[in-house]
């Protein structure tokens, strides 16, 4: 099972060189995948969360690409609705050719209403439209790259996309629970669908604490650091081929003091090779 981190691009700490040295600690660690996120317009319901500046994932992946030599790069999550197809598939495969074939395109609907009347685009209609963006993908590179896509979304129409479009399934911050759930739902679309079930790919929170925390309460990746460790043998029994975790818990301060982070997973790989052995 490979392990991989969502590098925060964005926030009053992120820059150029705080890009590099993410990189630079994600791949030293020895960890398998460097992810960003996406937005486009730093409207007021995205600053809320996701503060200036933000980097532009295409861009940044490309940079970073020169700058890493092993570790695979990706979106988690690209939103689909924002930019045409075409401009999707031609930006992501020179992307895949720069990076010597690295690139993972996690992709999922949005959700910012401010951002998507910015850009022009149909908040309402935002999951058709990243149905005609997969789809069209899948048209454009049928000869092409093999560029892994993964899908987010939990609702039915999100989990029916997966399994339509997605190598795998990738949910965003839940509950062992919740994944368990989910992925007992994929299975059954999958099988009305008559199609494989997707690959299991999870994003999910990594915030260490001293003493552990309720169980019931806690999100996966959430707790003490053994918590973590039975978090991650849980996925792994679940069939997780990747895991991606952010340690971004929520307070844009938090990136300019991202050394709590570097240190979190740095405990966390290390007791896991340890405990993994």
């Amino acid at each position: 099972m490979e392990l991989g981190v969502n590098v925060p691009n964005f926030g009053p700490g992120t820059n150029p060189a705080r890009l590099r040295d993410w990189a630079r600690v994600v791949e030293g660690l020895g960890y398998d995948l460097l992810m960003v996120s996406d937005h486009v317009v730093i409207t007021p319901d995205v600053a809320e969360q996701y503060p200036e500046p933000f980097y532009e994932p295409f861009t940044t992946l490309s940079w970073l690409a020169g700058i890493t030599q092993r570790v695979r790069l990706g979106t988690t999550v690209l939103i689909a609705p924002y930019r045409h197809p075409l401009l999707t598939a031609r930006m992501a495969a020179n992307l895949n050719a720069l990076s010597d074939g690295r690139l993972v395109l996690g992709v999922g609907i949005g959700w910012a209403r401010q951002e998507f009347e910015a850009l022009g685009a149909d908040h309402s209609a935002r999951g058709r439209r990243t149905d005609e963006v997969l789809a069209e993908l899948r048209r454009v590179w049928a000869d092409g790259p093999a560029i892994p896509i993964w899908v987010g979304g939990s609702s039915p129409a999100g989990l029916r996309r997966t399994v339509r479009y997605g190598d795998a399934w990738h949910p965003l911050r839940q509950t062992i629970a919740q994944l368990r759930d989910g992925l007992t739902r994929l299975t059954t679309i999958a099988a009305e669908l008559d199609r494989p079930v997707p690959e299991f790919a999870p994003r999910i929170l990594l915030r260490l604490t001293g003493d552990p925390l309720p169980d019931d309460d806690r999100s996966a990746g959430e707790g003490s650091i053994d918590q973590v460790l039975q978090d991650l043998a849980v996925l792994r029994d679940l069939g997780a081929r990747s895991v991606v975790f952010d340690p971004f818990v929520g307070d844009p301060a938090e990136t300019e003091r991202p050394e709590t982070a570097w240190q979190a997973l740095a405990t966390t790989v290390e007791n896991w090779r340890r405990s993994d052995t």
